[in-house]
């Protein structure tokens, strides 16, 4: 189970040994699917002889490399949520208006209506709520950067999972192994 010289710069909740000089740090070189995972000092980052950031040569977005949704469907779910907080608003805002008429009506004995001033009015600021309130912003989040490993430190990332493999083959298939011979006595 091999895997590909392709590495993303992650940050981690807390701190390990760096695998190059064994300070703590919280940032970590990890593949795609994690089957490979180091924590790295950031200045080893830079020096090209442990790994050589990879750039973006292609106009790929992010939805299309699977990575994260595209913008369209960002864009998508925004709006779907933002006319769902809308209508929710509105729903709430007529729920307190009767109760509010309710309320006048007990309290002046039905003597006065309610003009059509007062309608417009409310109208209004049910309509100026949802639009004045705005959304949180989405904090657009770069990509994480990409690195390829030195050979020779990527050779020894093989041969650590390759005999992490084995001992773990060699574990399963001890218990089916024959037991030794016992001496005899002559």
């Amino acid at each position: 189970m091999s895997f590909t010289n392709l590495y993303y710069k992650r940050a981690a909740g807390t701190a390990r040994a760096c695998y190059v000089c064994y300070k703590p740090t919280t940032t970590v070189l990890a593949t795609i699917n994690t089957t490979d995972f180091l924590y790295t000092c950031p200045a080893h980052l830079t020096d090209p002889g442990f790994a050589t950031p990879i750039k973006e040569t292609s106009n790929v977005t992010q939805g299309e490399r699977g990575l994260e949704p595209s913008a369209e469907e960002i864009a998508k779910v925004k709006q779907e949520w933002e006319e769902k907080q809308r209508k929710k608003l509105e729903k709430e805002k007529l729920e307190k208006d009767k109760d509010k008429d309710k309320d006048k009506d007990k309290d002046r004995g039905k003597t006065e209506k309610p003009t059509a001033d007062n309608k417009d009015k409310s109208t209004e600021k049910a309509k100026s709520a949802p639009s004045g309130s705005a959304t949180p912003s989405t904090p657009t989040t770069p990509l994480p950067t990409r690195y390829a490993l030195h050979r020779d430190y990527f050779a020894m990332r093989l041969d650590e999972h390759r005999r992490r493999r084995q001992a773990a083959q060699a574990k399963e298939l001890a218990p089916r192994l024959p037991s030794v011979p016992m001496d005899m006595p002559m």
